[in-house]
């Protein structure tokens, strides 16, 4: 009979992580960028403030989702060559990415662009997916 979870342990997981957490570096360094802006900048803040209005709230949050799941897979693409990418991968970038995602929201950073719920992290599978279209397998 044959192992299904034998496949997993030839997974890319170092690069997929490396990988996770560069961006969960960048989504760091975005959400300061924004904090700083939104407690320095009167005009900043109001901006932020229409731009996560309910309506367009929920557009925007679902599309920084679908940014970040494709910068993971643009990432992989680009600084690690040499990994296979196939849907198995790309299954396990996700889950990479939802784990450092979800250790970053325990820290106690600044939270403006992105909080991983179930919404985002639908967005993330789909963005990982979208970018990752070619590599369906």
């Amino acid at each position: 009979m044959r192992d299904p979870l034998r496949s997993l342990k030839f997974l890319p997981w170092r690069s997929l992580l490396q990988v996770a957490l560069l961006v969960a570096v960048i989504v760091i360094v975005l959400d300061f960028l924004l904090a700083l802006g939104y407690i320095q900048s009167d005009v900043f803040r109001r901006l932020l403030m229409l731009i996560y209005a309910p309506p367009l709230g929920i557009i925007i949050s679902l599309a920084i989702s679908l940014g970040v799941g494709a910068l993971g897979v643009y990432l992989l693409e680009r600084y690690y060559r040499l990994v296979s990418i196939n849907t198995g991968s790309l299954w396990a970038l996700v889950l990479c990415l939802a784990v450092i995602l979800f250790l970053k929201s325990l820290l106690p950073l600044p939270v403006v662009l992105f909080n991983l719920n179930q919404a985002t992290l639908i967005g993330i599978i789909i963005g990982v997916f979208w970018k990752g279209r070619p590599y369906w397998r």
